[in-house]
Protein backbone atom coordinates (compact mmCIF):
# COMPACT_ATOMS: atom_id res chain seq x y z
CA UNK A 1 0.00 0.00 0.00
CA UNK A 2 1.28 3.45 -1.02
CA UNK A 3 2.81 5.28 2.36
CA UNK A 4 1.98 8.49 0.56
CA UNK A 5 -1.61 9.93 1.55
CA UNK A 6 -1.40 12.98 -0.99
CA UNK A 7 1.90 14.17 -3.35
CA UNK A 8 2.15 17.69 -4.21
CA UNK A 9 5.38 17.11 -6.31
CA UNK A 10 7.37 19.43 -3.67
CA UNK A 11 5.59 18.34 -1.02
CA UNK A 12 4.47 15.05 0.12
CA UNK A 13 1.94 14.59 2.93
CA UNK A 14 2.07 10.42 4.08
CA UNK A 15 -0.31 8.46 5.74
CA UNK A 16 1.78 8.35 8.78
CA UNK A 17 1.80 12.11 9.09
CA UNK A 18 -2.35 11.70 8.69
CA UNK A 19 -2.63 9.55 11.00
CA UNK A 20 -0.30 10.78 13.94
CA UNK A 21 -2.73 14.39 13.15
CA UNK A 22 -6.21 12.65 13.39
CA UNK A 23 -5.11 11.07 16.87
CA UNK A 24 -3.86 14.48 17.85
CA UNK A 25 -7.07 16.00 16.53
CA UNK A 26 -9.62 13.98 18.07
CA UNK A 27 -8.11 13.12 21.46
CA UNK A 28 -7.63 17.11 22.02
CA UNK A 29 -11.25 17.62 21.26
CA UNK A 30 -12.35 15.17 23.08
CA UNK A 31 -9.91 16.80 25.95
CA UNK A 32 -11.18 20.18 25.69
CA UNK A 33 -14.88 18.65 25.73
CA UNK A 34 -14.12 16.77 28.95
CA UNK A 35 -12.25 20.02 30.20
CA UNK A 36 -15.48 22.12 29.98
CA UNK A 37 -17.10 20.25 32.95
CA UNK A 38 -14.78 21.17 35.55
CA UNK A 39 -14.60 24.78 34.25
CA UNK A 40 -11.43 24.57 32.84
CA UNK A 41 -11.01 27.52 30.47
CA UNK A 42 -11.47 26.38 26.95
CA UNK A 43 -8.02 29.14 26.16
CA UNK A 44 -6.31 27.66 28.94
CA UNK A 45 -6.69 24.05 27.70
CA UNK A 46 -5.64 25.58 24.18
CA UNK A 47 -2.76 26.92 24.96
CA UNK A 48 -2.08 23.48 26.52
CA UNK A 49 -2.16 22.03 23.57
CA UNK A 50 -0.08 24.78 21.57
CA UNK A 51 2.76 23.43 23.51
CA UNK A 52 2.01 20.33 24.25
CA UNK A 53 1.86 18.94 20.49
CA UNK A 54 5.37 20.17 19.61
CA UNK A 55 7.18 19.00 22.37
CA UNK A 56 5.34 15.21 22.71
CA UNK A 57 6.19 15.09 19.49
CA UNK A 58 9.92 16.11 19.95
CA UNK A 59 10.03 13.76 22.88
CA UNK A 60 8.92 10.86 21.13
CA UNK A 61 11.38 11.74 18.40
CA UNK A 62 14.11 12.07 20.48
CA UNK A 63 13.64 8.51 22.57
CA UNK A 64 13.58 6.96 19.43
CA UNK A 65 16.87 8.43 18.54
CA UNK A 66 18.34 7.66 21.47
CA UNK A 67 18.13 4.48 21.18
CA UNK A 68 18.74 4.12 17.32
CA UNK A 69 22.22 6.18 17.82
CA UNK A 70 24.48 4.01 15.83
CA UNK A 71 22.28 4.77 12.56
CA UNK A 72 21.40 8.49 13.27
CA UNK A 73 24.70 9.36 13.55
CA UNK A 74 26.11 8.62 10.26
CA UNK A 75 22.82 10.36 8.97
CA UNK A 76 21.82 13.33 11.47
CA UNK A 77 19.43 14.74 8.86
CA UNK A 78 17.24 11.84 9.05
CA UNK A 79 16.57 12.79 12.25
CA UNK A 80 14.00 15.34 11.18
CA UNK A 81 12.38 12.97 8.65
CA UNK A 82 9.68 11.85 10.64
CA UNK A 83 7.22 10.88 7.75
CA UNK A 84 8.94 7.95 7.89
CA UNK A 85 8.12 6.85 11.23
CA UNK A 86 10.43 6.31 14.44
CA UNK A 87 8.13 7.82 17.41
CA UNK A 88 8.39 6.23 20.25
CA UNK A 89 5.23 6.86 22.56
CA UNK A 90 6.85 6.78 25.85
CA UNK A 91 9.05 9.50 25.10
CA UNK A 92 6.37 11.60 24.18
CA UNK A 93 4.27 10.13 27.48
CA UNK A 94 7.77 11.23 29.77
CA UNK A 95 7.68 15.03 27.94
CA UNK A 96 3.92 14.91 28.34
CA UNK A 97 3.64 13.99 32.04
CA UNK A 98 6.56 16.88 32.74
CA UNK A 99 4.68 19.71 30.68
CA UNK A 100 1.72 18.91 32.46
CA UNK A 101 3.27 19.19 35.69
CA UNK A 102 4.97 22.71 34.85
CA UNK A 103 1.92 23.79 33.40
CA UNK A 104 -0.93 22.76 36.14
CA UNK A 105 1.55 24.40 38.78
CA UNK A 106 1.86 27.53 36.39
CA UNK A 107 -1.85 27.85 36.45
CA UNK A 108 -2.80 26.43 39.74
CA UNK A 109 -5.08 23.29 38.28
CA UNK A 110 -4.90 19.75 39.87
CA UNK A 111 -2.40 18.53 38.13
CA UNK A 112 -4.25 14.63 38.63
CA UNK A 113 -7.59 16.06 37.33
CA UNK A 114 -5.98 17.12 34.15
CA UNK A 115 -4.11 13.78 33.81
CA UNK A 116 -7.03 11.93 34.24
CA UNK A 117 -8.69 14.13 31.26
CA UNK A 118 -5.69 13.52 29.05
CA UNK A 119 -5.13 9.68 29.47
CA UNK A 120 -8.84 9.31 27.81
CA UNK A 121 -7.78 11.30 25.01
CA UNK A 122 -4.45 9.80 24.64
CA UNK A 123 -5.43 5.83 24.61
CA UNK A 124 -7.64 6.46 21.86
CA UNK A 125 -5.15 8.92 20.03
CA UNK A 126 -2.90 6.34 20.53
CA UNK A 127 -5.52 3.67 18.41
CA UNK A 128 -5.56 6.18 15.63
CA UNK A 129 -2.00 6.99 15.60
CA UNK A 130 -0.72 2.81 15.33
CA UNK A 131 -2.49 2.96 12.00
CA UNK A 132 -0.21 5.26 10.55
CA UNK A 133 2.58 2.08 11.54
CA UNK A 134 0.32 0.39 8.86
CA UNK A 135 1.18 2.37 6.26
CA UNK A 136 4.35 2.25 6.91
CA UNK A 137 4.37 -0.94 6.98
CA UNK A 138 6.16 -1.06 10.52
CA UNK A 139 5.52 -1.97 14.23
CA UNK A 140 4.90 -5.87 13.00
CA UNK A 141 5.23 -8.94 14.70
CA UNK A 142 6.72 -12.30 13.37
CA UNK A 143 6.27 -14.28 10.28
CA UNK A 144 3.60 -15.82 10.22
CA UNK A 145 1.29 -17.27 7.55
CA UNK A 146 -1.58 -16.50 4.93
CA UNK A 147 -3.70 -19.02 6.76
CA UNK A 148 -3.00 -17.29 10.47
CA UNK A 149 -4.05 -14.20 9.02
CA UNK A 150 -7.22 -15.29 7.01
CA UNK A 151 -8.05 -17.28 10.24
CA UNK A 152 -7.99 -13.65 12.31
CA UNK A 153 -11.09 -12.66 10.00
CA UNK A 154 -8.91 -9.43 8.80
CA UNK A 155 -10.24 -7.32 5.88
CA UNK A 156 -7.91 -7.88 2.31
CA UNK A 157 -6.28 -4.30 2.23
CA UNK A 158 -4.65 -5.02 6.20
CA UNK A 159 -3.68 -9.00 4.84
CA UNK A 160 -1.71 -7.91 1.78
CA UNK A 161 -0.40 -5.00 3.32
CA UNK A 162 1.25 -7.72 5.79
CA UNK A 163 3.40 -9.28 3.56
CA UNK A 164 6.71 -7.76 4.20
CA UNK A 165 10.28 -8.44 2.90
CA UNK A 166 8.63 -11.56 1.28
CA UNK A 167 6.82 -13.15 4.15
CA UNK A 168 3.44 -12.09 6.08
CA UNK A 169 3.91 -10.89 9.77
CA UNK A 170 1.30 -10.43 12.61
CA UNK A 171 -0.09 -6.95 12.48
CA UNK A 172 1.20 -6.15 16.00
CA UNK A 173 0.09 -2.59 14.97
CA UNK A 174 -3.85 -3.61 14.77
CA UNK A 175 -3.04 -5.41 18.06
CA UNK A 176 -2.45 -2.58 19.71
CA UNK A 177 -4.52 -0.46 18.10
CA UNK A 178 -7.68 -2.70 19.12
CA UNK A 179 -6.23 -2.75 22.56
CA UNK A 180 -6.25 0.72 22.91
CA UNK A 181 -9.63 1.31 21.60
CA UNK A 182 -10.67 -1.18 24.23
CA UNK A 183 -8.91 0.74 26.72
CA UNK A 184 -10.63 3.70 25.58
CA UNK A 185 -14.28 2.77 25.97
CA UNK A 186 -13.07 1.21 29.09
CA UNK A 187 -11.84 4.44 30.78
CA UNK A 188 -15.15 6.06 29.20
CA UNK A 189 -17.20 3.96 31.55
CA UNK A 190 -14.75 4.02 34.22
CA UNK A 191 -14.65 8.15 34.80
CA UNK A 192 -18.62 8.39 34.69
CA UNK A 193 -18.72 5.53 37.84
CA UNK A 194 -20.04 7.34 40.92
CA UNK A 195 -16.75 6.89 43.15
CA UNK A 196 -13.58 7.02 40.90
CA UNK A 197 -10.92 9.51 42.33
CA UNK A 198 -9.13 11.98 40.76
CA UNK A 199 -5.87 10.19 40.00
CA UNK A 200 -7.29 7.03 39.47
CA UNK A 201 -8.31 7.36 36.04
CA UNK A 202 -4.41 8.01 35.46
CA UNK A 203 -3.42 5.05 37.32
CA UNK A 204 -5.98 2.60 35.18
CA UNK A 205 -4.48 4.05 31.85
CA UNK A 206 -0.92 3.29 33.32
CA UNK A 207 -1.54 -0.18 34.03
CA UNK A 208 -3.50 -1.04 31.08
CA UNK A 209 -1.73 0.36 28.70
CA UNK A 210 1.25 -1.34 30.12
CA UNK A 211 -0.03 -4.80 30.29
CA UNK A 212 -1.32 -4.90 26.58
CA UNK A 213 2.34 -2.95 25.46
CA UNK A 214 4.04 -5.65 27.18
CA UNK A 215 2.59 -8.30 25.69
CA UNK A 216 2.32 -7.16 22.25
CA UNK A 217 6.19 -5.71 22.06
CA UNK A 218 7.06 -9.19 22.94
CA UNK A 219 5.80 -10.47 19.59
CA UNK A 220 7.31 -7.08 17.86
CA UNK A 221 10.55 -7.39 15.79
CA UNK A 222 11.76 -3.44 15.82
CA UNK A 223 11.79 -3.06 19.60
CA UNK A 224 13.88 -0.06 20.90
CA UNK A 225 17.01 -2.58 22.92
CA UNK A 226 18.19 -1.96 26.37
CA UNK A 227 21.26 -4.62 26.15
CA UNK A 228 19.38 -7.60 25.79
CA UNK A 229 16.20 -6.31 27.42
CA UNK A 230 12.84 -4.45 25.75
CA UNK A 231 13.01 -1.51 26.18
CA UNK A 232 8.72 -1.32 26.40
CA UNK A 233 8.76 -4.19 28.34
CA UNK A 234 10.58 -2.36 30.99
CA UNK A 235 9.14 0.57 30.71
CA UNK A 236 5.19 -1.24 30.63
CA UNK A 237 6.55 -2.79 33.89
CA UNK A 238 6.88 0.46 35.31
CA UNK A 239 3.97 1.71 34.38
CA UNK A 240 1.87 -1.17 35.89
CA UNK A 241 3.70 -0.26 39.42
CA UNK A 242 3.24 3.36 39.20
CA UNK A 243 -0.53 3.04 37.72
CA UNK A 244 -1.29 0.11 40.89
CA UNK A 245 0.67 3.01 42.98
CA UNK A 246 -2.03 5.75 42.52
CA UNK A 247 -4.96 3.64 42.74
CA UNK A 248 -3.70 2.44 45.95
CA UNK A 249 -2.36 6.25 46.99
CA UNK A 250 -6.31 7.55 46.24
CA UNK A 251 -8.31 4.82 47.21
CA UNK A 252 -7.03 5.38 51.18
CA UNK A 253 -8.81 8.51 50.86
CA UNK A 254 -12.13 8.90 52.00
CA UNK A 255 -14.90 7.71 49.37
CA UNK A 256 -16.72 11.10 49.69
CA UNK A 257 -13.48 13.14 49.17
CA UNK A 258 -11.66 13.56 45.72
CA UNK A 259 -14.22 11.97 43.91
CA UNK A 260 -13.83 12.78 39.92
CA UNK A 261 -17.32 13.54 39.21
CA UNK A 262 -17.39 15.76 42.26
CA UNK A 263 -19.02 18.71 40.01
CA UNK A 264 -20.44 20.70 42.67
CA UNK A 265 -17.16 20.93 44.72
CA UNK A 266 -15.24 21.95 41.42
CA UNK A 267 -13.80 25.92 41.53
CA UNK A 268 -13.93 27.64 38.38
CA UNK A 269 -10.37 28.07 37.15
CA UNK A 270 -9.07 31.61 35.58
CA UNK A 271 -6.84 32.09 33.02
Amino acid sequence: MNPIFLDLGVIKIYWYSVMIFLGLLVGGILAIKEAKRWKIPEDLMINYFFFLVPLVLIGARLYYVLFNLDYYSNDWISILKVWEGGLAIHGGIIVGILWTLFYTKKYKVNFFRLADIMVVSLIIGQAIGRWGNFFNQEAYGPVTTLEFLNGLHLPKFIVDNMFIDGAYHQPTFLYESIWCLIGFIVLLILRRYKYIKIGQITGIYFIWYGIGRFFIEGLRTDSLMLGSLKMAQLVSIIMILIGALLIIIFQKKSVFKNQYNDIKNTEKINF
